[in-house]
């Protein structure tokens, strides 16, 4: 595709270095060159180095470009377009709305699904960058896998702008900007085709990084999406449980002034959705499938309101061993590794005092249910691609399990 415009001249951004420092990503990963050249430069000295928003606008600051290296700078060139080609900012409005609204740790953690790539392909970055070796932590993980382990602090905040952690940037030019950028439609395109150039690019020379490489299978093959799948699930069944309504005399309607007090009317009442999580932990379920899939479920449920002590966690093989309500995931004690039956964890979810709207079952499917439909909305999340189907009245979530 033609390269983006560039704005006028005047705001003292030394455009031909930039510009050559872009020339000369392109020409070293030639299967990145179309994302870089759909990148439309917007001089800003509100920003500290180079950022991006959500429709492909790099935001440059004029003294970053006078005090960087070309070399360094056809890494951040690189490194920008990483944060848009991956999607970071669509990935990071699914997170939880605690872990989403902390852009320093988010995009920390982004660097790090980054950099750890570009440095292993050789390129230059300009020094203080973000590493996942200055954490403690392995490379080649992805962002959401090292979010949790990324401290509030660093010596180096970045901050990368809208198009990486999703959240507005004091300049970002916004939808009604002087220019336009490239839509979501477009981004889409441009995310395939680049993935297409890793491919051919990988079959003749065969010098693309393990990072681009399954970057480009994980587009051009994707899997489902079961976090949004699951979350979706989980929300229609919060919605449906939170509409029933009851009347209450604890708080009076505000017609009973009408009536001068004579008579007290009851007001509406929506209750907020109880949910119970039972937890398959026979001998066929692996820690790291139990861990990766609990973690996700509860960040689910904190977002749909259901947080603090409302989530009852249920752990089972044959028999129920451990229940808890839990407001966080470390609170929950994974006890089992016998056989498998999570036709009485359902049973146990539904006998407590007060018994959940929503049961979510994470399971690799291999159990007896239920012989027929149950008081709450049902939520089958089998983890693997081999779990047997549950009963028809039961929702399904196919969750892959972890690599």
């Amino acid at each position: 595709m033609p390269p983006a415009p560039v704005p006028a001249s005047g705001d003292g951004l030394d455009r031909a270095k930039l510009l050559a420092a872009r020339y000369k990503a392109a020409e070293a990963r030639p299967y990145l060159a179309s994302a870089l050249y759909a990148l439309t430069v917007v001089p800003s000295r509100r920003v500290g180095t180079m950022a991006v928003d959500r429709r492909w606008r790099c935001y440059v600051a004029p003294a970053f470009v006078d005090a960087t290296g070309v070399g360094e700078l056809a890494g951040t060139w690189i490194h920008e377009a990483a944060h848009l080609l991956r999607d970071h900012h669509g990935r990071a409005d699914l997170l939880p709305a605690a872990d989403r609204h902390d852009r320093l740790r988010v995009n920390i953690a982004q660097d790090c699904e980054i950099n750890d790539d570009l440095l292993a392909d050789g390129l230059r970055l300009p020094p203080g960058i973000v590493e996942p070796r200055l954490f403690g932590l392995p490379a080649g993980r992805l962002f959401e896998e090292y979010l949790k382990d990324v401290p509030a602090s660093c010596p180096h905040p970045p901050d990368c702008g809208s198009g990486a952690h999703g959240l507005p940037a004091p300049w970002d030019l916004g939808e009604s900007g002087a220019t336009d950028g490239v839509g979501p439609v477009e981004a889409e395109a441009l995310r395939r085709s680049t993935a297409q150039a890793v491919r051919a690019h990988a079959r003749t020379r065969g010098t693309v990084p393990a990072g681009w490489k399954r970057w480009a299978d994980e587009v051009l093959e994707p899997a489902v999406d079961w976090r949004r799948a699951l979350a979706g699930a989980v929300r229609e069944a919060a919605a449906w449980a939170g509409g029933a309504v009851d009347y209450t005399y604890r708080r009076p309607s505000r017609r009973t002034a009408a009536l001068g007090g004579r008579v007290v009317l009851p007001s509406l009442r929506r209750p907020l959705p109880r949910v119970a999580v039972v937890v398959d932990t026979s001998g066929s379920m692996g820690d790291d499938d139990l861990a990766a899939a609990l973690a996700e479920v509860t960040g689910v449920l904190r977002e749909v309101g259901a947080g603090g002590n409302r989530v009852t966690v249920l752990a089972c093989d044959a028999a129920v061993r451990a229940v808890a309500r839990v407001s966080a995931v470390e609170q929950v004690e994974l006890a089992g590794g016998g056989g498998t039956d999570m036709a009485a964890g359902v049973r146990a979810a539904l006998a407590v005092p007060d018994p959940p709207n929503i049961v979510v079952v994470l399971t690799d499917g291999h159990t007896p249910w239920p012989p027929e439909p149950v008081s709450a909305r049902l939520i089958a999340a089998l983890i693997g691609p081999d779990a047997p189907e549950p009963p028809p009245w039961a929702e399904t979530v196919r969750v892959p399990a972890p690599r």
